[in-house]
C-alpha cells in the first residue's frame, strides 16, 4: 500500500534568487507547499552591538551597510537621530538636499528590485533595462560623494558639502519617465508575466497588518500608510502616496513603478528647491565631543523596503548604550510564513521577490 508522505526541501542560502543567503525550508505534498520556516543568520554582523563600542562619528559611516542598495536613508535616520537629541533643526536647503538625494537613492534601489524580479522570472532583457537607468544614478552618487553604494554623505547637521551638478539630476528625471513607458510596454501585460504574478502571493491588508508589514508591500494591499506624508523633512513636497488593492505579486510590482513616478515628482521639487535657495550652512555639531544627552531617542524613515527606524539608549556617554534598528526586510522575510502556504514551488520564488527583501537588512 502506497501511502503519502511530505517532502522537505532547502531552498538556499546559496541561491541567485533569494538575494542573499536565506535558507527556506520548505514541507512539500508534491508541489505544493505546506509550509515555510524561514532560516536567517547567515549574513550576520552585528550592526546594533558594534555601535556600543564607537562613538557616533566612528558609526556614522557603516550604517550605509544596513541597506546597501538604499544607504542614504539609514545614514538619514541616525544623522536626524542626533539632531533631535542635540535639539538641532537643519536649514532649507540642506533638508532640500537630502530629500533630493533619499528619492534618487530610492528610485536606484527599486531600479534593481524590477531587474532582479524579472531576472528571477527568466526574463533578462528587464535586467539590463534597469541596471542601465540605475547607472545614470550611480554615476552621480559617484560624482558627488566619491562612492557608488556606501555614499557616507549625510552628516551630522547637515551634509559632507554642498550639492552640485543639477543639471545631472535634472537630465536623469527627465529620461527615466520614457524608461519606464518602455519598461510597462514588455512588462506589465505580459501574458507569462500576468500569469507569474497575478493571483500569486496574495497579502490581504489584516494579515499585513499582524505581521507588521510597512511601505510598497503594505500599500499594494490597499492600506494607504506612507511616513512621507508626516515626515518634517518632506514638509513642502508634494506627491500622492501610491495605494493599489491587487494583493498580489503584480500589484506590488505595479506599485513600485508608480513609486517611482512620485519620486521623479519629489526630485523635481528638491532640484527647484535648491536653485532658489543658494545659501549653504549647516548646523555645526563638533562630531568629536559629542555626547548625547541621557535618556532615549528614536526615530522613523519611508526607506524603500518599508518603514525603518532606529532607537538609541544614551547615558551620557559618547557612544550609546544601547542602539536598535527595525527594517521592513525582516518582516517581510517573517511574512513567508504565511504567504508561502498554499502555493505551488514554482511560484516561491516569484512571491518571494515581490516583497523586495534584501538581507543585510534581516542580519543586521
Amino acid at each position: 500500500m502506497i501511502t503519502a508522505t511530505t517532502l522537505k526541501l532547502n531552498l538556499g542560502p546559496q541561491h541567485p534568487s533569494t538575494h542573499g543567503v536565506l535558507r527556506l525550508l520548505l514541507e512539500l505534498d508534491g508541489e505544493k507547499i505546506l509550509s515555510c520556516e524561514p532560516d536567517v543568520g547567515y549574513l550576520h554582523r552585528g550592526m546594533e552591538k558594534m555601535a556600543e563600542g564607537m562613538t557616533y562619528i566612528q558609526y556614522l559611516p557603516t550604517v550605509d551597510r544596513i541597506d546597501y542598495l538604499a544607504g542614504c536613508f539609514y545614514s538619514e535616520l541616525l544623522c536626524r537621530t542626533v539632531e533631535g537629541a542635540m535639539g538641532v533643526n537643519i536649514p532649507e536647503r540642506i533638508r532640500a538636499i537630502r530629500v533630493t538625494l533619499l528619492e534618487l537613492n530610492r528610485i536606484a534601489s527599486h531600479l534593481l528590485w524590477i531587474g532582479a524580479f524579472l531576472m528571477d522570472l527568466g526574463a533578462l532583457s528587464p535586467f539590463f533595462y534597469a541596471m542601465r537607468e540605475r547607472e545614470m544614478i550611480l554615476r552621480y552618487f559617484e560624482k558627488l560623494t566619491g562612492q557608488r553604494m556606501m555614499y557616507n554623505y549625510f552628516v551630522f547637521g547637515g551634509v559632507r558639502k554642498d550639492i552640485e551638478y543639477l543639471e545631472d539630476i535634472e537630465e536623469i528625471i527627465k529620461i527615466l519617465p520614457y524608461k519606464l513607458n518602455d519598461y510597462e510596454k514588455i512588462i506589465t501585460d505580459n501574458l507569462i508575466f500576468l500569469q507569474r504574478t497575478k493571483g500569486k502571493g496574495v497579502l490581504e491588508p489584516t494579515t499585513a497588518l499582524n505581521y507588521s508589514i510597512t511601505g510598497v508591500n503594505l500599500r499594494a494591499s490597499g492600506v494607504e500608510y506612507d511616513l512621507r506624508k508626516t515626515d518634517k523633512l518632506y514638509e513642502g513636497f508634494e506627491f500622492t502616496p501610491v495605494v493599489l488593492e491587487g494583493k498580489d505579486s503584480w500589484a506590488r510590482y505595479k506599485a513600485r513603478i508608480l513609486e517611482i513616478k512620485e519620486s521623479i515628482k519629489l526630485i523635481e521639487q528638491g532640484v527647484n528647491k535648491l536653485k532658489e535657495n543658494t545659501n549653504f550652512e549647516q548646523k555645526h555639531i563638533n562630531p568629536l565631543n559629542l555626547k548625547l544627552p541621557e535618556g532615549e531617542y528614536y526615530s522613523e524613515i519611508e526607506a524603500p523596503r518599508g518603514l525603518a527606524s532606529i532607537y538609541i539608549k544614551s547615558t551620557g556617554e559618547d557612544k550609546p548604550y544601547r542602539l536598535k534598528w527595525r527594517t521592513g526586510s525582516y518582516y517581510s522575510v517573517n511574512l513567508l510564513r504565511k504567504l508561502l502556504v498554499g502555493e505551488y514551488l514554482n511560484d516561491a520564488i516569484a512571491i518571494a521577490g515581490s516583497l523586495d527583501i534584501i538581507l543585510p537588512e534581516v542580519d543586521k
